[in-house]
């Protein structure tokens, strides 16, 4: 599953013209039949130099391999230790148990790492200069990133897509693929209650709601009322459903909604602010700071000129 979203994602991007917006390919140690945990094997056509010529390598999960690395001496073998060294410069991520062969590569020394929470303990003993969470579907630490379970590796990918190429591509390709646009990397492995019991209410209702009006000052109340709950259930079940509170919701909905009008409209930041829900054009400077690290002047200057690497 894990490689196969990253073919499925990557290679759906595409620019406004149609144009593909990555160009992939699938690398072992040794070219051909790869076998899987699976009754079937993976043929991997190209070679260890393909990883010397990558913007992007993405490591997908081999758990009966990774859990058996830990720090040099014992770490990976030369030839891989080898593959990762050529690709110095490059973008590096994992998905799932992968984050291991990254830390026995010391490539995430000093750095906030994520792996399968089933994992999580294990990883952390394994390699104590890395600092763990194990509570997150994805961590970005600008050219290494980490993700948890496979799902979890959707979202890294769809995150890895929007920060080169914006918003509007990213959200294409999870139309394109049927799953959510946009889950923040903080919002938790698992959600306690996937699915609402059969005699309680979701709150789904609510946020299609609050979706549909996010340039009203919506409050927490209203939305409770929505689904005929007090604010403590509500509140309650709308963390166990997803992860987040409602108000951390909305402003993330928000965000990602003036994401769009800024790379695809001309449209003021005031202008914008107000749209999006946030009322004045620095309240949503601010959010945009918080959330993402930069202005939203400077976001429009990225997405609306020239677009990210491939």
């Amino acid at each position: 599953m894990e490689l196969g979203l990253i073919h499925q994602l990557f290679g759906n991007a595409r620019s406004p013209r149609g144009t593909r917006l990555y160009e992939l390919a699938t690398c072992a140690l040794t070219p051909g039949m790869i076998r899987t945990d699976a009754d079937f094997p993976v043929y991997a056509e190209h070679g260890p130099e393909a990883v010397a010529a990558a913007d992007t390598v993405i490591i997908p999960a081999s758990h009966e391999e990774d859990e058996s690395l830990g720090p040099v001496p014992g770490g990976l073998s030369p030839a891989l230790a080898g593959a990762l060294e050529s690709a110095s410069g490059a973008r590096i991520a994992s998905i799932c148990t992968g984050a291991f062969v990254l830390a026995a590569a010391g490539l995430l020394d000093g750095r906030r790492a994520t792996t399968h929470w089933l994992s999580a303990d294990l990883f952390a003993r394994r390699f104590p200069a890395v600092t763990v969470d194990p509570d997150v579907l994805y961590v970005d630490e600008g050219p290494v990133l980490t993700s948890a379970g496979e799902a979890a590796g959707i979202d890294l990918c769809l995150h890895m897509i929007r920060g080169d190429h914006g918003a509007a591509v990213a959200a294409d390709v999870a139309r394109r693929n049927v799953v959510p646009p946009h889950r923040e990397g903080g919002q938790a492995q698992y959600i306690r209650r996937p699915v609402a019991e059969p005699d309680l209410t979701s709150t789904g209702r609510a946020r299609e709601w609050a979706q549909e009006r996010l340039a009203e000052p919506l409050t927490l109340a209203e939305m409770a009322e929505r689904e005929s709950m007090s604010v403590r259930t509500f509140s309650r079940r709308f963390r166990e459903e997803t992860g987040l509170t409602p108000m951390q919701w909305l402003t993330q909905r928000r965000v990602d909604r003036a994401r769009e009008l800024l790379e695809e409209t001309d449209r003021t930041v005031d202008r914008i602010a107000a749209e999006a829900g946030f009322g004045t054009g620095a309240s949503l400077r601010q959010h945009f700071q918080a959330g993402l690290g930069v202005s939203p002047g400077a976001y429009r200057m990225t997405f609306r000129g020239t677009r990210g690497p491939t």
